[in-house]
């Protein structure tokens, strides 16, 4: 992607009338999820922690102006995306008011539902009156009438499959989603439910795991099982939320102007911040920041259609995206950048992968 001006906005711009860029799309590369008819940019904007009630409406609103007008047209939300949990969404339901209705037809949309929402045993979870009810005040909350993806958030170790798929499926045909996908699904567990929506004549397109230089799960099968399939994969936390970017590279502690339960608040170990160290020299030499090589790494695979990124300042945007201007990975690099990683030993996603 070729370099732009950084966009400083003035306070008082941000309070007038939002016109898109007219070159938003001259340099993002759109890239098709699976075989479906869906394109996605290849960075994503994920709307979960810097768009809750924890930050000023201007800054977001900067942010979402500034992300679409460098060609990000896919916002990423979930039910419980906050804090507190729904107002994510409905932050984003005043901007599709105010900002971006006369670009809905240009806007991917997404939201989910999975994690624990509401009190109760019908708030939590893939059962068909979780799905459908969350998936209806999502709508209310994003002032839409409808979402471009709808996903089951994590698979349920009760409710059997069949009526979670079967769930996504009656939003479709109510013309409340067009289309739908799973996230954190295991290659078993997908398999399964594709073959339950394809004989719906509801194809899940669309699948969202946990996927990063130091979490390679995906690569023991369900990449295979993707492309059998016929589905892409939007790959969330490529960052490893936040290890990889230079933010380890001191003492090991990360440098934060907020907390974030994401993010450990001990020390990495000596072993891992040295190989994290190592990690650096490789982007350095590719010309790249330590996130910026970590987001093309994830990229590098044709089953991953976009990575999905968080951010809360432009200025961290823009270095994201240029990530995608970055040179392609040689098999010296490849191999230098797996004897590192198989060097960081952190358990840090054990409820985001299976």
């Amino acid at each position: 992607m070729t370099d732009r001006p950084r966009f400083r906005p003035d306070v008082k711009d941000i309070h007038r009338p939002y016109t898109a860029s007219d070159d938003r799309y001259a340099a993002a590369g759109y890239r098709q999820v699976g075989s479906s008819g869906l394109y996605l940019p290849p960075i994503s904007l994920g709307l979960w922690w810097n768009f809750g009630d924890n930050v000023a409406f201007d800054a977001q609103r900067t942010l979402l102006r500034h992300a679409f007008d460098r060609g990000i047209t896919h916002f990423d939300l979930a039910n419980n995306y906050g804090p507190p949990y729904g107002s994510a969404e409905t932050n984003f339901g005043r901007m599709m008011r105010e900002d971006f209705a006369p670009y809905r037809d240009e806007l991917i949309v997404s939201s989910k539902a999975g994690w624990d929402m509401w009190p109760g045993p019908y708030g939590d979870l893939g059962s068909r009156k979780y799905i459908l009810a969350s998936a209806e005040q999502s709508l209310r909350r994003m002032s839409l009438d409808h979402v471009d993806i709808f996903y089951s958030h994590r698979p349920d170790p009760v409710t059997p499959i069949e009526e979670t798929i079967v769930a996504l499926d009656t939003l479709v045909r109510q013309g409340k989603a067009l289309y739908v996908g799973i996230s954190q699904y295991d290659e078993r567990q997908t398999a399964v439910a594709a073959a339950v929506a394809r004989s719906l004549g509801t194809p899940l397109v669309i699948h969202q795991p946990s996927y990063s230089i130091l979490n390679r799960w995906i690569e023991d099968g369900l990449t295979r099982v993707l492309a059998q399939e016929g589905m892409g994969a939007i790959a969330f936390t490529p960052l490893a939320q936040g290890v990889l970017t230079d933010k380890y590279l001191g003492d090991g502690r990360a440098q934060r102007s907020q907390k974030r339960s994401s993010l450990p608040h001990t020390a990495l170990p000596h072993a891992a911040i040295t190989a994290l160290r190592g990690l650096h020299i490789v982007a350095k030499e590719r010309g790249q920041s330590l996130a910026q090589m970590a987001i093309q790494w994830v990229l590098r695979d044709a089953t991953v259609t976009s990575a999905l990124i968080g951010a809360s300042r432009v200025e961290q945007l823009d270095d994201n995206l240029a990530a995608l201007g970055g040179p392609a990975f040689d098999a010296e690099e490849l191999e230098r950048i797996d004897a590192l990683a198989e060097s960081i030993d952190l358990d840090r996603w054990a409820e985001s992968a299976p």
